[in-house]
């Protein structure tokens, strides 16, 4: 239960500040940490991914940085997609799906270390609007990788989400950490009631206390956002997620 706390509060805080990223934690840390089984794991991580997701709405809720449009656009390929990637999942065994989780993982840091300090704005006309003519296809491919991703790994996909707001659709910072937030509450809304559907089982207890101190440290986190060296603390968790990540191949392997 301690290490649930612990654990949950390192991905709520990071959640919170970063809006992407966190939740690739929760699932080495379910399986690994706490001693559940990866199909546990998953639901659980989904149900973290959405409260911290929450918490970290509920502290911008005043910042009127969410595109909404933006958001449905996601979401409209990422809840189906989410689907098809739970019943993926259920045909992969164990060893496979946690070894291609840490090739993921280690995707995931390259691309925090290696991620441009600032924005392109690509779809962006000169008036400062999104050209959805050309940028639509790709925003609708990205919301469906999303939602593969998050039924079958159990992660939030904001470390998707987040580089194609900014870099494809020419967010700014502000704008792509709350839409991206409400994207992931809903994709893992999506894939936990997927997960549901097959039967997938939860341990209360432990569920709660990762949730609720997720949940807490996301909303402390969001409101200080704007105080933390978010390049620093990015870089920094991108090492952590790559030794996670050769921890969980070696685990998988042996």
């Amino acid at each position: 239960m301690l290490l649930s706390a612990l654990f949950g509060l390192v991905i709520g805080a990071v959640l919170g500040a970063l809006g992407a990223g966190g939740s690739i934690l929760a699932v080495p840390a379910l399986v690994y940490g706490v001693g559940l089984p990866l199909a546990t794991a998953i639901p659980t991580s989904l149900i973290v991914v959405a409260v911290s997701a929450l918490g970290g709405l509920a502290a911008r809720r005043r910042t009127g940085a969410i595109r909404w449009p933006v958001a449905l656009v996601f979401t409209a390929t990422s809840i189906p997609a989410a689907f098809a990637g739970t019943a993926l999942g259920s045909h992969l065994p164990e060893r496979w799906s946690l070894l291609a989780f840490s090739v993921l993982m280690a995707g995931v840091a390259a691309r925090m270390l290696t991620a441009p300090a600032s924005s392109g704005g690509a779809c962006r006309t000169l008036s400062g609007r999104v050209n959805w003519r050309s940028c639509l296809p790709k925003a609708l491919a990205a919301g469906t990788a999303v939602g593969v991703l998050t039924g079958l790994f159990g992660v939030g996909g904001g470390f998707v989400i987040v580089p194609v707001l900014t870099l494809l659709l020419g967010l700014t910072a502000a704008e792509a950490v709350s839409t991206s937030l409400v994207i992931i509450t809903v994709t893992a809304l999506a894939g936990l009631a997927a997960h549901g559907l097959t039967g997938a089982h939860l341990d209360p207890g432990i569920t709660a206390i990762f949730s609720s101190t997720a949940l807490l440290a996301a909303v402390v986190t969001g409101r200080l956002t704007s105080r933390l060296p978010a390049a620093t603390l990015r870089r920094a968790f991108a090492w952590v997620v790559l030794a996670v990540a050769a921890g969980v191949a070696v685990s998988a392997l042996c």
